[in-house]
């Protein structure tokens, strides 16, 4: 396997970033070729005092990007992609609902294309409850509509790319419209987009930063939907990438 990057945003997580990390060490012990970013996306708990203090960081096993204050989800997921020199570079959050061993072994299975087609991977989320998957569908209706494409789970965890697709990340949004943007850049420069599956876990600890109650949802619908109208706009009055 090729050097990898993972890209590892975090977001006052202190109750779930040593759990991440020992899986990380039990990782990097079988994959010499994986490097390790966790993006300290604005933290107001010891996320940062926590990870320096463990052996993976000061055994320099893994870069720590701190972001003083947080500018948006997407912001830190930039940050740390923007450090990545792995040929293939993935995202995925650190509350643990996407095990890193799984995404370990999507790339195992798909690096060939991932080295040598346009293909862009991203997580179809399965085990989820009907509502979450309720809410996701309808999202992607609402988006395959706009955008004549067909996406599923918009949201979903990982996101796995050619490090060749960072080019097309530069104008990439500070929110959490990152994810829909990354597939609708990649599929207005012909990339295939093929969507993986996942299990999908309960959080470990914490509180969902996004979507996570009906509230969150509620904020994330106007949000999209507030996307949508701006990138369609930008589609539609620039036909270069």
């Amino acid at each position: 396997m090729n050097l990898v990057s993972f890209v590892i945003p975090s977001y006052n997580e202190q109750e779930n970033i040593i759990r991440l990390s020992n899986i990380l060490t039990d990782i990097l012990k079988k994959y010499k070729n994986i490097e390790v970013i966790i993006v300290d996306n604005g933290s107001t708990d010891k996320t940062s005092k926590i990870l320096k203090k463990h052996k993976l960081f000061k055994k320099k096993k893994f870069k720590l990007k701190k972001i003083k204050k947080n500018l948006g989800y997407g912001h830190g997921i930039i940050s740390g992609v923007n450090l990545a020199s792995g040929k293939i570079i993935a995202w995925f959050h650190a509350d643990l609902q996407t095990n890193p061993h799984d995404v370990v072994k999507i790339i195992n299975k798909n690096s060939k294309i991932l080295l040598n087609q346009k293909v862009l991977l991203s997580g179809k989320r399965i085990n989820r409850s009907i509502f979450d998957s309720l809410f996701t569908n309808l999202m992607a209706k609402i988006i395959n509509a706009v955008f004549k494409v067909d996406f599923n789970d918009i949201n979903g965890q990982p996101k796995i790319f050619n490090k060749n697709f960072k080019k097309y990340l530069k104008d990439s949004p500070l929110d959490f419209s990152l994810d829909l943007f990354l597939l609708l850049i990649g599929h207005k420069n012909n990339y295939k987009i093929k969507q993986v599956p996942i299990n999908w876990g309960q959080r470990y600890k914490g509180v969902a930063k996004g979507g996570g109650n009906i509230f969150g949802k509620i904020k994330l619908i106007m949000r999209t939907l507030n996307y949508i109208v701006k990138i369609k706009k930008k589609f539609n009055g620039n036909n270069n990438s």
